[in-house]
């Protein structure tokens, strides 16, 4: 299927690794140009020549997004560079294990930084460039948004932010066309709480690529009028 993403501008956050070097991965082989922000220049070359040595487009740029200021400069590059952009992927998230027992403010307002300001800040520097392109935000939400897991309170409260700010922004944006949604998650992999394999009701482990394809779809313009929704991608599994 073309999903018309070619020459598309799409920034992800910690594309690097994980869920969002699969999305990167999905984006460009569908044309676009997804831009990596990411804290680890290493890390974000490593994906960035993988993706050039298929002929494929993919471009990077270093920034430590718990701090503002990197945030507004990062959006400032890609415009710069680029002129446009036509969608945000707000990805980055760091389990810091901050737990109501044993943590305090400042662990709590770190983990608050680490995880959820930056998709604040993303979408309101990006929002002049989407407010001309009638682009897209996506915000990617671990399920534990809605389900808790337990030890865990400044990245469950970071992921519950989203789900929140995900229809509210569609709201505030629909007088722009800009559509906005989230992707909710079942973590692919090992699951760092019980060291198992992280296995959907469906019983099976769910993939990298099955959650990257729903993003590129969600970016596209076949969901055209798709916004405000927290889209499942986890077998059955729900917040």
């Amino acid at each position: 299927m073309n999903l018309n993403l070619t020459d598309k501008i799409i920034i992800v956050t910690e594309g690097a690794k994980g869920i969002g070097e699969g999305i990167v991965h999905a984006l460009a082989a569908e044309g676009a140009i997804p831009v990596i922000i990411g804290r680890s220049g290493a890390d974000n070359l490593k994906v960035v020549d993988a993706i050039k040595a298929k002929g494929l487009k993919v471009d990077h740029i270093i920034a430590e997004l718990s701090r503002p200021e990197e945030c507004e400069k990062a959006v400032k590059e890609v415009t710069e560079r680029y002129g446009r952009i036509d969608g945000l992927i707000n990805n980055a998230d760091i389990n810091d294990g901050v737990r109501l027992e044993s943590g305090d403010h400042e662990s709590f307002m770190a983990s608050l930084h680490k995880n959820v300001v930056h998709y604040y800040l993303m979408a309101q520097h990006t929002l002049p460039a989407l407010k001309i392109s009638k682009g897209v935000i996506l915000n990617i939400i671990q399920k534990t948004s809605g389900t808790g897991q337990g030890n865990v309170s400044g990245d469950t409260a970071s992921n519950g932010a989203p789900n929140a700010l995900t229809r509210e922004w569609a709201v505030e944006l629909l007088k722009y066309d800009i559509r906005v949604n989230a992707v909710v998650i079942t973590e692919p992999g090992i699951s760092p709480a019980e060291n198992e394999p992280a296995i959907s009701p469906d019983n099976r482990i769910i993939t990298i690529e099955e959650i990257a394809n729903a993003v590129v779809f969600l970016l596209s313009e076949r969901s055209s009028h798709t916004t405000g929704q927290l889209i499942h991608v986890g077998g059955g599994s729900v917040g």
